[in-house]
């Protein structure tokens, strides 16, 4: 694994605007650099990365089965009782899944280590799925890569195909809404771009802002035009929707949704104390507890990441040496879990994070964030990859 150095395609900017990436540059600071590449031989890829992402999320799924069953687990987890049997339904009656992201600390050398989970609303789909690999095509064309240089990517791919599965099946509505928040541009860019993986193959869909959506006086959840909303693809927190107004009525099971409610207990920071329970010592893992419970200590260092965070925030992080840094956020006063310090990677004083995608319960490929800081944040830039053997 090495970070290359690479001239910039002279109109990427331009080409990103008109494709709808918009926030390729946050606040001034670039979002997407491509500056840079990280280079990976195939042998790294397919062992070192599709492999154990493949075993980790087939570890986690066989956690869920366990975790609906268990009252102990779900009030660990902190989830709401009241959602409890709504929960477990959905796993049961095998409500599908689109896809989850699983990010890895990785140097190249040795195993992979699983930082967390993003199984509900995991970001940076779209600069991961499509936006790397027309670069990767471009820069080929343009002589900067070397012919044949290859990109570890069929995330795309995999959606449309999922998408495509689910309608055929009559596993989701005739007609599929997509929503996220009106003022958030990367998540409106997201759920546009799921629209067209879903319009691609011939599925009927409609957009509408979260803050949109309504519910009947019979109890149907509705977009602004009172359409009644069948299949929701949301990218909002299921934890957000369970404390708000219309929460309790998701439970009617009136509107089916996109990622499906188990996917709750996959997108808390509870699951990585409980794999490790169940697999302790596995290479891939990290040591991690539930900060209330006994040995939660770790004597060579710790980071501290409450359940529902999101995007780097709130994690403190006390090293071997016991030096202490952290991030500030809304999430700082919940429970929490501690997980064993092991530091990201330097490449020329970035240190990277590996995305890895999971679609339908496939590996298909990753994308790399990386930050000046051990932490990786919202703004984290995005670092294309490509496979030079």
């Amino acid at each position: 694994m090495q970070r290359l150095p690479i001239t910039p395609r002279p109109d990427w900017k331009n080409q990103a605007e008109k494709l709808g990436f918009q926030f390729h540059t946050i606040d001034g600071e670039p979002y997407w650099d491509e500056s840079a590449y990280y280079a990976f031989t195939l042998r790294q890829i397919e062992d070192d990365l599709e492999q154990p992402s493949q075993e980790l999320h087939d570890m986690a799924m066989a956690l869920v089965d366990e975790v609906v069953g268990s009252e102990e687990l779900l009030t660990a987890l902190h989830i709401p009782r009241h959602y409890w049997d709504w929960i477990a339904a959905s796993w049961r009656n095998n409500e599908p899944h689109l896809y989850g992201r699983l990010d890895l600390a990785y140097d190249g050398n040795g195993p992979a280590k699983l930082y967390e989970l993003n199984y509900d609303t995991p970001t940076s789909l779209y600069e991961s799925a499509y936006f790397q690999w027309l670069w990767l095509e471009q820069q080929i064309e343009a002589k900067a890569l070397p012919a044949g240089t290859d990109q570890y990517n069929s995330v795309q791919e995999a959606l449309c195909e999922t998408f495509a599965t689910l309608a055929l099946q009559q596993r989701i509505g005739k007609r599929v809404h997509f929503a996220a928040v009106r003022e958030s541009v990367e998540d409106q860019a997201t759920v546009l771009y799921l629209r067209d993986c879903a319009n691609q193959v011939g599925i009927d869909t409609a957009l509408v802002a979260v803050e949109d959506i309504g519910l009947s006086a019979d109890g149907w959840f509705t977009d602004r035009d009172d359409n009644v909303i069948q299949t929701l693809f949301k990218l909002y927190p299921l934890e957000f929707m369970m404390e708000e107004e219309f929460g309790p009525s998701l439970i009617a099971n009136k509107m089916q949704l996109l990622e499906p409610p188990w996917k709750a207990i996959l997108s808390n920071k509870g699951i990585l104390p409980l794999l490790w329970e169940r697999h302790r010592g596995h290479p891939n893992l990290l040591e991690a507890y539930f900060e209330a419970s006994p040995g939660a200590e770790l004597a060579s260092g710790f980071v501290r990441k409450p359940l529902f965070s999101r995007e780097g925030a709130n994690v403190d992080v006390v090293t071997a040496a016991g030096e202490r840094f952290g991030t500030s956020g809304p999430y700082g006063n919940g429970p929490a879990i501690v997980q064993a310090y092991h530091p990201l990677p330097q490449f020329d004083g970035n240190y990277p994070l590996v995305g890895s995608w999971i679609v339908a319960d496939r590996a298909s490929g990753v994308g790399v964030r990386e930050d000046a800081t051990l932490i990786t944040q919202d703004t984290s830039r995005f670092v294309p990859h490509a496979i030079i053997d």
